[in-house]
This record gives C-alpha cells, structure tokens and sequence, in this order.
C-alpha cells in the first residue's frame, strides 16, 4: 500500500507542478539584463522615431543599439560577472559584491560595497566587479560609441554590466586616465543605492588596496616587452650603421698592348751578327 501511495504522490506532482525546466532563464532576473533590454527598447523606438522624420543622428542610435545587443548577448551566455584592470600608475577605487554578513553584520546598507585596486592589477575572475568611483578631482575620459573621448565629472560612480572587461589607462600625453568602454551615466550621490563619497584622488591612494586581484597577464607584458626589445634593436642598427664613405680611386694600370711592349734595338748589344 505505501508504495502504491508514493507512486500517486509523484504522479499529482508531475501532471499538476509546474516542472522546473520551465521556469525562466536566471539571466532574466539580471538587474543588468532588465536594464539593458529597457534601454534597447527605447532605442529602437527613438530609431523608430527618427524615420518618420525626427531630427536625430541615425548612425549614432545604430552604434550604441549594436553595443547594447553585443551585451544583451554576454548576458545571455551566462556571464555574470565583470571585470576591471587598473593599468595606471594610481590606485583605482572599484564597486564589488557586498562584504560577508560575518564582517558588517545583516544591515549593511549598500547594494555594493567600495574596493580599492592597485596599479598593475586586475580583479579576479568570477569577482564582480561591477564598477568604478569616480574622484571629485578626476581628470578622466571615456570612449564614445564614435571612438571620441567623453570628459567625465566627479564624485560618482561608472557602472558596468556583467560581462564587460573594463581597462583603465593613463594617457601619456593629457595626464588623463581613459576608459575602454562608453560611460552610459555618471551615477551620482542618491542616484544608486551605492556608497559615493566626495573625495579626492589623493584620498583613494591613501586606502589599503583590498580588491581580490591578480597581476595583469603576464602574456600580454611579454608581447609588449618583445615589441619594445625589436623597436630598440632597430633603433640601435640605424644608429651604428657607419656611412659609406667613397675612398679615393686609385688609378688602374692598363694592360700594354701589342703594339705598346717595347721593343729591343736590332742592333747593339743584344744584337748578334750573323
């Protein structure tokens, strides 16, 4: 009788519960993939718009709804993590997952947490980096969807969507640090539950660097070091490779000819009577 029971009990489960394979994909609870599919929709409409005669940039709405596919994609692929690689010569402060119940107790405030990453280093892989403060002193730029760089004001803070690689770099020549990737908003104070001070630079080099992170791919150094090594070694051939000097032609002796070889006298002391 009880297995009989049980085989029933399974057998309501199985015609009257939903079965879990088909429940949602968990990417579509992604705050990021929910943000993303909202901003693409408006696009598309904007584009929409815009070819009933509204007075807009076309190539420009294309650009940035091609970027916003490209990261609705990583979305679906299930990457659900980014990643931040700090290739200035100052301490990039980071957002990051919320830290450990065991260490701020339950009523931590913030959906993220502030984390600081050294130059030279990138955050680890699967750590979601979710994005970077912005210093009330900065001096930064960021790609346009038209490769231009795009001046950003601090204090605030640049999100990024899971699946983006973001690279700081300094720029040789402005001082500036550059991002890789387009700052759709700088989030300000109030705008996130996030924790967005008004602090300076100098401030953030003061701070421990605690970010989990890993030094930048040894691989792409060496690349760098080999193009370095060949562009020196070039350098230094064109350096001391000496300049033909033309030497000073010595005049050739000419071969005598037939008629030019001297000739003994018939007579004289060489000549012999018969």
């Amino acid at each position: 009788m009880k297995p009989f029971v049980i085989a029933l009990v399974i057998l309501v489960n199985l015609v009257f519960v939903q079965p879990s394979f088909a429940d949602k994909p968990k990417f579509t609870k992604n705050p990021d993939y929910i943000e993303v599919t909202k901003a693409l929709e408006s696009l598309k409409t904007a584009q929409s718009i815009q070819a009933q005669g509204e007075n807009t940039n076309p190539q420009e709405i294309q650009k940035k709804i091609d970027e916003l596919e490209f990261q609705k994609y990583a979305l679906e692929t299930g990457t659900s993590w980014g990643q931040c690689a700090n290739q200035t010569d100052k301490t990039l402060a980071v957002y990051g997952p919320q830290p450990d119940e065991d260490d701020v107790g339950e009523d931590y405030p913030y959906d993220t947490a502030l984390y600081f990453l050294a130059p030279g280093r990138t955050t680890k892989e699967k750590w979601d980096c979710n994005g970077v403060y912005l210093p009330n002193d900065a001096k930064l730029t960021a790609i346009s969807s038209n490769q231009q760089g795009e001046e950003l004001a601090g204090p605030g803070a640049i999100k990024i969507v899971d699946g983006t690689q973001l690279v700081a770099k300094t720029n040789p020549d402005t001082s500036a640090v550059e991002l890789n990737i387009p700052a759709t908003q700088v989030f300000k104070a109030g705008n996130l539950n996030w924790f967005i001070p008004n602090v300076s630079q100098a401030t953030i080099d003061t701070r421990v660097a605690n970010a989990p992170s890993t030094k930048i791919a040894e691989k792409n150094l060496v690349v760098v070091q080999k193009n370095l090594e060949k562009s020196v070694q070039k350098n230094l051939e064109k350096e001391t490779v000496e300049p033909e000097i033309p030497t000073e032609t010595q005049p050739q002796v000419q071969p005598l000819r037939r008629y030019d070889e001297p000739r003994l006298p018939k007579q004289g002391y060489y000549y012999k009577r018969p």
